[in-house]
């Protein structure tokens, strides 16, 4: 595994300068300033990443205003209350793309919301303050807890909302393999302790942030 500065430099190369490759980077979001996110926010996003995935992102973003109003503005409790009532009549609103398992999803990851935040004081909170050197542990509830939630579209979610963690994009992983941090999918248990160290050195290293040196791996690749 080379050095993140060798890395870094080799992307910076690739994208016309370390100007050009900052100006690519995701800014982040301090613990406080995530923390004092709504819930409802953080059910809206996780429910958008969920909708995006397979879909048409443009699609969804142009619906996401009808999202908003046909579940009474993702409140987690009220999501997490819907009747198998208030689902079929989803499955008939135009104002949504009518998927009744993504639609179901909604229900069940409003609940690990309502859970989380009576466990942490918010989910805000759960979110915010969830330990670096752990992601992959934020990454397993959100998962197991959740519904749809695992591969990326979790880790996405994050991302939008500007807490610190990595994407397993297919150019990532290439990276990764190509560092001989694993040497195929990212998805398997050993793999993913592989790429927390990964991560953990190489942030220790450069004082990069997680998302940062996620994308640099990426833009590293051919």
């Amino acid at each position: 595994m080379r050095a993140f500065a060798e890395i870094r430099a080799e992307a910076a190369d690739r994208k016309g300068g370390e100007a050009a490759l900052a100006a690519l980077l995701p800014t982040m979001k301090t613990a406080a300033e995530l923390a004092a996110i709504g819930d409802d926010r953080w059910l809206s996003m996780l429910s958008r990443c969920v909708f995006q995935a397979g879909f048409s992102w443009t699609v969804v973003e142009t619906k996401w205003p009808g999202f908003e109003e046909a579940f009474w503005g993702f409140d987690p409790g009220r999501c997490r209350m819907m009747s198998d009532e208030d689902l079929d009549a989803l499955l008939k609103d135009k104002r949504i793309i009518r998927n009744g398992a993504k639609v179901a999803s909604v229900r069940t990851n409003a609940a690990l919301v309502v859970d989380l935040a009576a466990e942490h004081g918010s989910a805000a909170s759960a979110f915010a303050n969830w330990p670096a050197g752990d992601f992959i542990g934020l990454l397993d509830v959100l998962k197991v807890r959740g519904d749809r939630l695992g591969g990326n579209a979790g880790m996405i979610a994050m991302r939008f909302m500007g807490r610190d963690g990595w994407v397993t994009s297919a150019d990532m992983v290439k990276a990764l393999v190509r560092e001989g941090v694993i040497s195929g999918s990212p998805d398997s248990k050993t793999a993913r302790r592989a790429i927390q160290a990964a991560f953990d050195q190489w942030a220790a290293e450069s004082g990069a942030p997680f998302a940062h040196i996620s994308r640099v791996l990426a833009m590293s690749v051919d």
